[in-house]
């Protein structure tokens, strides 16, 4: 990872801050550098979502309760990372910090 693309987002996803570095910016078609931009994203959400599921578990919610919220378990986070990457060939290009 290069860090050349840094998605700052809320824990639904949205956009607080992007940064692209100008190398991203030329000879890259514009709508995959607004897919990378959007995967990264919802990328970010996932993490934010697991991150608050350990703290709901740290706090004594139950499993069933945990199961019914829609918060990614590890297992799925991993999954869908390790799809997510083979269907892109790549890794991503950038660092993630979801606040």
């Amino acid at each position: 990872m290069t860090g050349s693309i840094v998605v700052r987002t809320t824990e639904q996803g949205l956009p607080l801050g992007i940064r692209i570095e100008a190398s991203e910016l030329y000879g890259k078609d514009p709508m995959q550098l607004a897919g990378e931009v959007l995967r990264l994203c919802q990328r970010s959400a996932n993490r934010a979502g697991l991150a608050r599921r350990k703290q709901l578990e740290a706090a004594g919610i139950g499993a069933a309760s945990l199961a019914h919220s829609g918060l990614p378990t590890e297992a799925e986070l991993a999954r869908q990372e390790i799809v997510e990457e083979q269907d892109y060939d790549t890794e991503p290009q950038s660092w993630l910090r979801s606040i």
